[in-house]
This record gives C-alpha cells, sequence and structure tokens, in this order.
C-alpha cells in the first residue's frame, strides 16, 4: 500500500511524519502468541510421556493431528489478522494536514483528516511504567473541523511530536489565516 492509494498529496505539500504505533506495544501479543504455540506442544509431550499406549494408538493419532492442526492455524490466522490492524494503522502528518488512518479489522478501514490550521490544541500523555520507560504514549488533538478530536494511541517520543505537531499548526495557520 502506498501513500498515494490512501491520500491524494497537494503539489506543495511534503510529508513530515509517517507514524505507526510504537513496536513495544505489540509485545504482549507477540508473548500470548508464543504462549499459545507453546503450551500445546508441552501438553503433548506431558501426555507422550504417561499415557504411551494411547498416543499411539492408530485411531487416535490422525485425530490429535487434525485437532493439532486446526489450533495452530486458527492461532496463526487470529495473529496474523491482530498484526495487520496493529501495522496498518497509520498517521501521517504533512505540512498542511493529519491523516488518520484506522485499519479496524481485515477487511475495514477508516481515514479522516484535519487541517493543521484548524487544531486548537495538543495534549500529549504518557501512562504507566512501560509507556515512560520506552518512551510511547498518546496524543489528543482538539480541532474547529468536523471531527473535534483526533487521537493517535500510543505514539513514540509524544512530547516531541507534539510540540511539532503545534509548530506545524502555527506555520499552517499564518498561511491560511492572511
Amino acid at each position: 500500500m502506498s501513500i498515494g492509494e490512501l491520500i491524494k498529496q497537494k503539489v506543495y505539500e511534503r510529508i513530515v511524519f509517517f507514524l505507526h504505533r510504537h513496536l513495544i506495544t505489540f509485545a504482549p501479543v507477540i508473548f500470548v502468541f508464543i504462549l499459545l504455540i507453546v503450551a500445546p506442544i508441552a501438553f503433548g509431550y506431558f501426555l507422550q510421556s504417561f499415557f504411551i499406549p494411547w498416543w499411539y494408538n492408530p485411531l487416535y493419532q490422525p485425530l490429535m493431528i487434525l485437532f493439532a492442526s486446526i489450533y495452530f492455524l486458527s492461532v496463526l490466522m487470529f495473529f496474523y489478522s491482530y498484526f495487520v490492524t496493529f501495522y496498518l494503522v497509520v498517521w501521517i502528518i504533512t505540512n498542511d494536514r493529519l491523516v488518520d488512518v484506522r485499519q479496524t479489522s481485515l477487511f475495514s478501514r477508516t481515514i479522516a483528516e484535519v487541517d493543521l490550521y484548524q487544531i486548537q490544541d495538543a495534549t500529549s500523555e504518557v501512562k504507566g511504567f512501560f509507556a515512560s520507560i520506552f518512551n510511547y504514549g498518546n496524543i489528543y488533538l482538539q480541532t474547529a473541523g468536523p471531527v473535534p478530536r483526533f487521537v493517535l494511541y500510543n505514539v513514540p517520543d509524544p512530547n516531541h511530536l507534539r510540540e511539532k505537531i503545534l509548530d506545524l499548526s502555527a506555520e499552517d495557520k499564518k498561511y491560511h489565516l492572511k
């Protein structure tokens, strides 16, 4: 997916930031994924160690392979769909506007945008132990446009980004409010 497919960039417009959510916020999902993959393998090893005659029964072995295949494919499918929705949430900040691309499921996307001169207030929030250590958080933008509030979730370095957005907004206001 290219930027040209998401937004029609104006001639004078240049991309300042192309943001994804902070990668560390995906770590709990990776941990759960690894746990869901390792747990059945450990359980199978336990069954094989203590119930040897049952494990090698010609009737049960194909059923175990079938159920294990369904389980692992389901885990991979859910992990893949979550990864796609995580990765395709994008914020594009140009010198003229902010574009919020929100992927809500595999086949559902919402795109909203606001001109930077309409931004009235920006607030950054770093909340929690891991957010403080890895320096990620939320940015809340109050606007005068049709969408009254934009939220940039779990972006890296939210304080610096908030300052840059306010600087870009002030610069854009000079151009639009002459």
